[in-house]
């Protein structure tokens, strides 16, 4: 397994290449700076709505978490069940929440409830995501890490009773660059039946379909998803092979 960390990156340089890392590190921040307040708002229809910021943290300071998370938390690769199927699930996890929440189950899963003060920078991390998005207060958060381009998440909404029918989810993500894909879910309605009284369209190319919809989640960065997004999308995270390199990502959530 190949991780991604700024002192890997050093040392694969070697001294001859003391200038180019420096160069690109000097490349990096100036980027950093000059997208930090970029922010991509994507209106999905029917009140559901993602948001994305890709440099929401300093580069900097996002290598040090991850680092730290990938040192001090506590991993688990558990068992879950699939379409009635036992299989070890495809990334590490592990489960963070306030006191007095009600138990979170997926996938006949439950995973232990660690404290916020057992991990003191996830609640920097969570006083960052409050302050970015007035109104929110998330005490759930779900971290999972990806070790390389065979673990995934596979086509799913975060749909348990126990965030609400409007759930607000804001994922931020460190280390190796993945892909982060969402896609409509299908029609209940019966075939070639609409309800809106107007003529079926023809279906559009993938590329272009407002059905589907992909994000490269940068390290460091945010993506927020609102309103009905869990009650009419799919997201996934799918296998990369080239994706050889360490991701760790926190879904911070909120418990009624």
């Amino acid at each position: 397994m190949a991780t991604v960390t700024k002192l890997n990156l050093k040392a694969e340089s070697g001294d001859s290449g003391d200038h180019r890392l420096r160069e690109a590190e000097q490349n990096e921040a100036v980027a950093a700076t000059s997208d930090a307040r970029i922010k991509r708002v994507v209106e999905l229809g029917n009140g559901s709505q993602v948001i994305y910021i890709p440099r929401f943290l300093n580069y900097d300071q996002s290598w040090d978490y991850l680092e730290y998370l990938n040192k001090n938390i506590h991993w688990n690769r558990p068992t879950i069940r699939v379409f009635g199927r036992s299989c070890v699930q495809p990334r590490d996890s592990c489960y963070v929440a306030s006191e007095g929440l009600p138990q979170l189950v997926y996938s006949g899963y439950q995973p232990h409830a660690y404290s916020w003060d057992e991990f003191p920078p996830l609640k920097d991390i969570l006083d960052a995501v409050h302050k970015a998005l007035p109104g929110s207060r998330f005490n759930s958060l779900l971290l999972n890490r990806y070790k390389e381009g065979d673990d995934y998440v596979g086509w799913h909404a975060d749909d348990e009773k126990l965030y609400g029918p409007t759930p607000e989810i804001a994922s931020i993500s460190f280390g190796c660059e993945r892909e982060f894909l969402l896609k409509k879910k299908p029609d209940k309605t019966p075939q070639g039946k609409n309800t809106s009284g107007e003529q079926p369209k023809k279906r559009l190319k993938k590329d272009g379909s407002p059905d589907k919809h992909s994000f490269v989640l940068k390290h460091g960065s945010l993506l927020v998803m609102r309103g009905y997004t869990q009650r009419d999308w799919l997201h996934s995270v799918p296998k990369r092979v080239k994706a050889d390199s360490l991701r760790i990502n926190l879904t911070f959530r909120l418990v009624l």
